[in-house]
């Protein structure tokens, strides 16, 4: 296991600059994860730290180690990629000790590491089987269990979930998490899916445009967001978010007032207020709101409403009886309301 560090990195493509001074530090055994939308570095900086793309500036230590100048296969890192990369001419067994084979590892030593790995993963009754054979989720464990074997200083994870179906990434995310638990190995995962963030991370890095806009655990980036990009992007569904103005304690907007917390903002400044679907209920009074769609979840039911054309999302715990085109009154918490400048976005 090891410490990781990036210091003022910067990455350019020809005259574009894709990574505006990256520092990050991640603890010995920490899973951090790197979220973002395409295009905004995250893979990039994963390629950098795995020596696959070069360092414009800037520098970054595994283990107190600066790594800028070392080959990948001197970093003492494994990778899974979203591909799978799984040799189709070899089986399980092989595609998981083929590392340790060109590393020439003693045979007995190579077999006891991909039995242990394959325990761990419950790939044992597979091992003899070749990827043509494996449904998209033991592929991606066998990806996984290559990486293992290695007994790296670090993992990286290139959003491995991607190519599987919804059901099986919840399940490959469980296993993922438990399997850091066990093994208390460094880990640094790219994903562009916000809740595989929020139910993996010990932290997050939220990444937009090459910088990172907020780092923290993720109940902090879910409950106190730095910005409106932040607290637009961590959730789902996705803040609800209107303009108004900040008048005695309260925000005017869509024709209504809403109740803002205390002691935030300066009087007659224009805001954007922001407050999450679940902390919008239906009350007996309240702001006027219009039922525009209902979608029942079982265990919640999601609310679409309108209010001066603009549209709301209500997340309701258990089942609801509104329907379309009925008339209801949402009472905000101002507790759980969120502020911030119109101008910079910036929270207030």
């Amino acid at each position: 296991m090891a410490a990781v560090s990036f210091q003022e990195l910067r990455k350019n493509f020809g005259s574009t600059q894709v990574l505006h001074g990256i520092s990050l530090e991640i603890a010995d055994g920490e899973f951090m994860v790197l979220v973002g939308p395409s295009g905004c570095g995250k893979s990039t900086l994963l390629r950098m730290l795995a020596g696959l793309e070069d360092i414009t500036a800037g520098s970054i230590a595994i283990d107190d180690r600066v790594v800028n100048d070392l080959e990948s296969k001197d970093r003492d890192i494994a990778m899974v990629f979203q591909s799978y990369a799984l040799y189709p001419h070899m089986t399980v067994r092989d595609n998981m000790g083929f590392s340790l084979k060109l590393r020439k590892d003693k045979k007995t030593r190579i077999d006891e590491r991909v039995a242990r790995t394959a325990k761990i993963l419950n790939l044992e009754p597979y091992l003899e089987r070749y990827p043509r054979e494996l449904s998209g989720g033991q592929r991606q464990r066998v990806a996984m269990g290559r990486a293992i074997v290695r007994d790296p200083k670090v993992f990286l994870f290139d959003e491995p979930l991607s190519n599987l179906d919804a059901k099986l990434r919840v399940a490959m995310r469980a296993e993922i998490k438990a399997l850091h638990q066990r093994l208390q190995t460094t880990t640094v995962y790219v994903t562009h899916d916000q809740v595989e963030a929020m139910t993996m991370a010990d932290r997050i890095a939220v990444m937009n445009e090459g910088r990172i806009e907020q780092l923290g655990a993720p109940l902090e980036l879910y409950d106190r967001p730095a910005n409106l990009f932040v607290a637009q992007f961590i959730g789902s569904p996705a803040m609800n978010v209107f303009e108004g103005i900040l008048r005695d304690g309260a925000v005017e907007a869509l024709g209504a007032r809403w109740p803002a917390p205390k002691n935030k903002g300066i009087q007659g400044q224009p805001v954007r207020y922001g407050i999450r679907p679940e902390h919008l209920q239906p009350g007996r009074d309240g702001v006027p709101a219009e039922v525009v769609v209902v979608e029942p979840m079982g265990h919640e039911t999601e609310l679409l409403v309108r209010i001066n054309d603009i549209d709301l999302i209500v997340v309701m715990h258990g089942r609801s009886a509104h329907a379309p085109g009925e008339r209801i009154f949402l009472a905000p918490q101002a507790a759980n309301a969120h502020l911030f400048d119109a101008a910079s976005g910036r929270r207030i």
